[in-house]
C-alpha cells in the first residue's frame, strides 16, 4: 500500500488552499474582477467522421444525420440571439471577452465586425463547435490545431489573441503547455478556483477560472434549471464573491451562448442578471486578457 503525498495527481499546477494564500489585490481596490465571456461558434451540419463533440448535445427527437433541426437551432444564435445579447452588453457598458472559433471568421465576418466595433477582446476557441480538442490527437496534431485557430482569429480581428477557451472544455494534458508555447498568456477552462493562478508549464501562464456552475448552457440546457431562477443564481454567486473579496480579491465570469440565452423568452432574465451585477460598486469590470496581464505583472494569490 502506498500513501499519497499532499498535492495534486498531476503537475499542471500546485495544490493551493485558499487560507494559505496572501491577499489578492485588484486595481483600484476592487473586491471582484468581473468578466463577461461571449461565445461565437459555428456548428457544422455534417462534421467529419472522426470529429469529437460533446455527447450531451443531442436532439430531443434522437440523433440524425444530418441534424437539420439541431443545426438551425444553434444557427439562431448567430442570426438573431447574438444581437439581443450585444444590445444588453451595450446597455450596461460591458466590454466582452469574445471566445470565437476560427470557423466563425469565415462564416460570419459580420459578427466579428460587430464585436470589434464594441472594443471586444478576442480569445481563441478552437475552430468548430462540433470539433473538440481531445487527447486522441497527437502532439503535432494538437499543436497545429491551436496554431490554425490562433492565426485565423488574428487575420479576422487584426490582433493576435492572448487567451484560449476550449470548445466544451476540451483539453489534453499537453494543452496548457502548448498554449503557452504558442505565445498565449492564459486559458479559461478550469473551474477549480475563485482566483486566477499560475500553471506550471515552463513559462508564465495563467489559469483564469471558468466558473461553469452559472454558465448558461450548463444551467439551462444540461441541468434544465427553470430560466426564471437564472438571475438569482448569477446574483447570489456574485454577491458571495463580492462579500469575500473584501479580504482578498475574487474573480467572477459570466459565460454566455447566444443560441441559448439570446432566445426571446430568456433574454429578459439575462437583463435581470446583468442589472444585479451592475448594482455593486468596487468591481473591476474587465476582460480575461487584462486579468492575465495584472496577474503576470503583480503575481497571483498563491504561496
Amino acid at each position: 500500500m502506498t500513501t499519497r503525498k499532499r498535492g495534486m495527481d498531476h503537475a499542471l499546477y500546485p495544490y493551493s488552499p485558499l487560507p494559505e494564500r496572501p491577499a489578492l489585490r485588484w486595481p483600484g481596490g476592487a473586491r471582484v474582477a468581473s468578466c463577461v465571456v461571449l461565445y461565437l461558434e459555428h456548428w457544422e451540419l455534417e462534421p467529419p467522421a472522426d470529429a469529437v463533440r460533446d455527447p450531451r448535445f443531442k436532439d430531443i427527437y434522437g440523433t440524425f444525420t444530418p441534424e437539420y433541426r439541431a443545426y438551425t437551432w444553434r444557427e439562431y444564435g448567430n442570426r438573431i440571439g447574438v444581437f439581443r445579447v450585444l444590445e444588453l452588453l451595450d446597455r450596461y457598458a460591458i466590454k466582452a471577452t469574445v471566445a470565437a472559433g476560427s470557423a466563425v471568421a469565415g462564416h460570419y465576418p459580420q459578427l466579428i465586425d460587430a464585436c470589434l466595433e464594441r472594443g471586444a477582446s478576442f480569445i481563441g476557441h478552437g475552430d468548430h463547435a462540433t470539433r473538440m480538442l481531445t487527447s486522441r490527437m497527437s502532439g503535432a496534431e494538437e499543436r497545429d490545431f491551436i496554431a490554425g485557430a490562433i492565426e485565423a482569429l488574428h487575420r479576422a480581428t487584426g490582433t493576435r489573441p492572448e487567451g484560449w477557451a476550449g470548445q466544451d472544455y476540451g483539453e489534453s494534458t499537453r494543452t496548457p503547455a502548448l498554449l503557452a508555447e504558442a505565445g498565449l498568456t492564459h486559458v479559461v477552462d478550469w473551474p477549480n478556483d475563485d482566483q486566477p493562478y499560475l500553471m506550471t508549464v515552463g513559462r508564465p501562464f495563467v489559469s483564469i477560472p471558468n466558473q461553469s456552475e452559472w454558465d448558461d448552457v450548463q444551467l439551462l440546457w444540461h441541468r434544465r434549471l427553470l430560466t426564471p431562477r437564472y438571475p438569482d443564481i448569477v446574483g447570489e454567486a456574485f454577491a458571495t464573491l463580492w462579500d469575500e473579496g473584501a479580504a482578498s480579491g475574487r474573480f467572477f465570469a459570466l459565460h454566455l451562448h447566444p443560441w441559448l440565452i439570446g432566445m426571446p423568452h430568456r433574454i429578459r432574465y439575462l437583463d435581470a442578471a446583468l442589472e444585479r451585477l451592475a448594482g455593486h460598486a468596487e468591481v473591476w469590470r474587465t476582460t480575461t486578457a487584462e486579468v492575465a496581464r495584472h496577474v503576470l505583472a503583480t503575481g497571483p494569490a498563491s504561496p
